[in-house]
């Protein structure tokens, strides 16, 4: 697994992913997962990060405190959601350390923003898009999980328009970067996704959507968020767009659709600074 866009860390066992426009922010903590490094076995082997994927509640615990510690986030600050491919952004705050991981979980959501330190924000993947948010300026995180009705339902906006309405944010200082997911190259859908797409008429279809002979389509999710972003008044100098395919590297990175779904899930987690 390679990357232009990325930067890959290799530690003893633990393979991990960040974006260069995050890392020159002095405000965050952030990695992405991915399949190496930790201690589940079978299908989510070995680093999974979804308690509904994995046998024992032990190891994913585990898998946790080995990913957060290399980048300094205490497991004990973590917010975890169960994501329904909706568009349902919401604020937490440190009342809500350990949802998801020791106590009840967020239900329906799919994106969460914070202007409060050490609360660390989690969304998992194993294709979807992800989506990691910081205005450096006004202190703010966000993060969104984007498979393809996601995106349609455009929750990289409404992410931005959280980030606006609740804490002043300004477009123009927010950074984000959009993870690894599947590519353009595996991607294949039909006529009842393409034409959501074709509802979002400020879209430029032709750049992430290829016709195939079969009727079919070629996706490219990335490019679709990335556009959405910038329609959300995201300057485009600020967005890291990720070049890795889930289901090409799927020995690296858990895929859904490489694997039939016997798979375990990736995390992003981003965390303010104190």
């Amino acid at each position: 697994m390679e990357s232009r866009s990325f930067k890959i860390t290799n530690k003893d066992d633990l393979v991990y992913i960040q974006f260069p426009k995050l890392l020159e922010c002095d405000c965050v903590h952030h990695i992405f997962s991915t399949r190496h490094g930790g201690v589940s076995t079978g299908d989510a082997s070995t680093m999974n990060l979804s308690f509904s994927k994995d046998t024992s509640k032990e190891n994913v615990v585990r898998n946790f405190e080995i990913l957060c510690s290399a980048v300094g986030i205490g497991t004990e600050n973590l917010v975890l959601s169960h994501q329904t491919h909706t568009n349902n952004v919401i604020t937490v705050n440190e009342s809500h350390r350990g949802t998801g991981f020791c106590k009840p979980s967020f239900c329906d959501v799919d994106g969460m923003v914070t202007n409060v330190p050490n609360v660390a924000l989690v969304t998992q993947y194993a294709d979807c898009t992800p989506l990691a948010f910081c205005d450096p300026v006004k202190r703010v995180i966000a993060t969104s999980h984007a498979g393809w009705r996601g995106t349609v339902k455009l929750i990289g906006k409404r992410t931005v328009e959280k980030m606006m309405n609740e804490f002043n944010c300004n477009p123009k200082d927010i950074i984000v970067g959009i993870g690894p997911n599947i590519g353009q190259c595996c991607y294949e859908v039909d006529d009842l996704v393409i034409d959501e797409f074709r509802k979002l008429d400020f879209l430029n279809l032709s750049d992430f959507v290829v016709a195939k002979d079969n009727g079919k389509y070629m996706l490219n999710l990335s490019e679709a968020n990335r556009q959405i972003l910038i329609f959300s008044g995201i300057d485009p100098e600020n967005i890291d767009v990720g070049d890795i395919c889930t289901c090409c590297n799927s020995e690296d990175l858990h895929s859904h659709r490489a694997t039939g779904g016997k798979r375990g899930n990736l995390a992003l987690i981003i965390e303010l600074k104190a």
